[in-house]
């Protein structure tokens, strides 16, 4: 069996853990004398990719506080500058405070203030406000979607932000919760009755409509962040009826300004706490996607064959221990591998940047994509930086995903097709030496070898 010569050169980039981001010669189109290993199925493209992104939170603005104007500006232009580097496009944001907050707060803290008379996003201004302008500096197409760790707490039947009181194993940072405030999975800790829900609708109204005053246009928002967690940090259990109840505000009030609604973020592998929802017509006419995350990993495939009208993203990585090692980057390349072969539209990393040692308010140690010492007032980007911008780098939105097809055991890869032809094919060689390794498209192939346990991105040109 031989196959037509091509001139063009593959692109070919090359991250081990101790030598990321290498670019290997070009590699040459070539005949091919065996069966390939990986058959990359051109004319049958998949979902539209919409984006790459990550979370913007006040930590990760504190952190890169610890330097200097100008390595800040390397920082945003590598990560958001098209073209420069991760090429990050398509972001979230909270909805008042998060679990990587300074603190608790929200935007009206007033008891029974029904009106909103004292909704107010100022603290904002110190924090998320400059940390998403800095970004848009650099991508001035930047998308953003939004969604609250938790409501007021004066809206919520335990009176606080908080649903579990501290983990001595995990969280040993106190949150002032009283035994009898613990929520539980499976019950609403909102109150559900009506001048509640239609002033909570509001409430996000308002946001939306502070942040485009201030050129920060939001066009989605989810209704709540791990809506069947109760945890130390802010958060807000609701059940499928709560979510459907509130809903019906929720929709109309953003379909006023324009605004999707998608159900989320879901992280249990359960598809019908999401599906009993969208079973009221009244409320699935308001939602046009679905928010996934950690356990809800294993939903994603049922969510997108069951509902394909809706897009999917994954709304946020797993998020590890503070140790930012390459263990941890390795598990992160077989999430997108998860997320992508399932039929997600976009794929969102959390913390942007942390201190050394990643430390929440609430105790709990995390990764990110930029880790800042603030001693020595330097920075480095994390083993899962490199493995994030592998893909978001070369794969731009409107992109779609493609299908690989393997007879001999290889399925350690990701491929797409992007709008001008060209193809990205992302591969790992897990194992503990050299791989070589027969990739077909079409009529064209590629063999190279990929080195022990590396991730290799190659751009291949239109046919």
């Amino acid at each position: 069996m031989t196959m037509t010569p091509a001139t063009d050169a593959v692109r070919w980039i090359l991250t081990t853990q101790d030598a990321p981001w290498q670019e290997r010669p070009g590699l040459e189109f070539g005949p091919l004398s065996d069966m390939p290993n990986v058959i990359v199925i051109e004319d049958a493209p998949q979902q539209v990719i919409e984006g790459f992104g990550a979370s913007f939170n006040e930590l990760g603005w504190t952190s890169l506080g610890a330097l200097d104007d100008a390595q800040r500006a390397e920082v945003f232009h590598e990560l958001f500058a098209p073209g420069a580097g991760a090429a990050l496009s398509l972001c979230r944001m909270p909805v008042g405070a998060n679990d990587f907050s300074r603190d608790w707060y929200s935007y009206d803290e007033v008891e029974g203030d029904f009106a909103l008379e004292h909704f107010t996003i100022e603290g904002d201004l110190e924090t998320l406000v400059p940390f998403i302008r800095a970004a848009q500096a650099e991508q001035p197409d930047l998308r953003l979607w939004a969604s609250p760790w938790s409501p007021p707490s004066w809206m919520k039947a335990n009176g606080h932000y908080a649903g579990a009181l501290p983990n001595p194993f995990m969280n040993s940072v106190e949150n002032g919760l009283r035994p009898d405030q613990v929520g539980a999975e499976g019950t609403d800790m909102f109150r559900l009755e009506e001048p509640y829900l239609e002033a909570y609708a509001r409430y996000f109204g308002r946001f939306i409509d502070a942040y485009g005053e201030l050129g920060i246009p939001i066009g989605m928002v989810m209704p709540q962040n791990e809506f069947n967690s109760a945890q130390v940090f802010p958060s807000c259990t609701w059940t499928p009826d709560g979510l459907t109840r509130f809903v019906r505000h929720l929709g109309p009030e953003m379909a006023t300004r324009g605004v999707d609604v998608f159900l989320g973020t879901l992280e249990r592998a359960n598809d019908r706490l999401i599906g009993d929802v969208l079973d009221e017509p009244d409320v699935a006419r308001y939602v046009t996607g679905l928010g996934v995350q950690w356990e809800g990993k294993r939903a994603v495939a049922a969510l997108h064959r069951l509902h394909p009208g809706l897009r999917i993203y994954q709304t946020e990585q797993e998020c590890g221990d503070g140790r930012n090692d390459w263990r941890h980057a390795r598990h992160a390349w077989s999430l997108m591998k998860q997320y992508f072969t399932h039929g997600a539209n976009a794929y969102m990393y959390w913390n942007i940047s942390l201190l050394e040692g990643g430390v929440s308010r609430w105790g709990w140690a995390q990764n990110s994509l930029v880790v800042v010492d603030p001693d020595a007032g330097t920075y480095r980007y994390s083993h899962e930086y490199q493995v994030l911008k592998h893909v978001s780098a070369f794969v731009r939105p409107g992109a779609r995903a493609l299908e690989c097809l393997s007879y001999t055991g290889h399925a350690n890869q990701l491929a797409f097709l992007n709008e001008d032809g060209s193809v990205v094919v992302v591969m790992q060689n897990d194992m503990a030496e050299a791989m070589p390794v027969r990739i077909m498209l079409g009529e064209r192939v590629i063999t190279p070898t990929l080195p022990p346990d590396s991730f290799s991105t190659f751009v291949i040109p239109p046919a």
